[in-house]
C-alpha cells in the first residue's frame, strides 16, 4: 500500500475505535447514573455537583484506560482490537458497578446519597480511586 491507502486505513480504524469508545463511555455514564440517586446530568449541569463530577470523571477515565489498553494490545489487528475493546470495556463497566456497590456496602450510609450531596465529601476520592484502580486492573489483564 502507498501512503494514502495506509492513511485512509488507519483513519478508518481510528474512527471505528472511536465509535466503540464513545458507546462504552455512554454505557459507563448510564451505569453511574443508575447507581446514583436523581438524574446525573442534572447533578452535573444544573446543580454543578463537584462530587458527581469526580465520580463520573473517574469512571470515564477508567473506561478510557481499558479501551486504550485493548487497542495497544491488538498489535495492529483491527478485528482483535475492536473485539477486545468492546469485550474488556463491557467487563470493566460491569466491574466498576460491582466496585461501587462493594464500597457502598463497606461504608455507613447510602454511598450514592453521600456522593450526590452538596457538601464536599471525602468518600468521593475513595470511590474515584477505586474506579480508576478497577480500570487499571482490567487494562493490565488485556494481553
Amino acid at each position: 500500500m502507498d501512503y494514502w491507502e495506509d492513511l485512509l486505513t488507519e483513519l478508518g480504524s481510528g474512527l471505528l475505535y472511536g465509535l466503540v469508545g464513545i458507546v462504552l463511555l455512554a454505557l459507563g455514564y448510564r451505569m453511574m447514573d443508575a447507581l446514583t440517586p436523581g438524574h446525573l446530568g442534572r447533578q452535573l449541569c444544573e446543580d454543578r455537583n463537584r462530587n458527581a463530577g469526580v465520580i463520573v470523571s473517574s469512571a470515564m477515565l477508567a473506561v478510557g484506560i481499558i479501551v486504550t489498553s485493548a487497542i495497544i494490545a491488538s498489535d495492529g489487528d483491527l478485528a482483535k482490537g475492536l473485539g477486545q475493546s468492546a469485550g474488556f470495556g463491557l467487563l470493566g463497566i460491569g466491574l466498576l458497578g460491582v466496585a461501587f456497590v462493594v464500597v457502598d456496602l463497606l461504608t455507613p450510609g447510602k454511598l450514592g446519597d453521600i456522593l450526590m450531596g452538596d457538601e464536599p465529601e471525602p468518600m468521593v476520592y475513595v470511590t474515584g480511586a477505586t474506579l480508576l484502580s478497577i480500570g487499571g486492573i482490567v487494562a493490565a489483564a488485556i494481553s
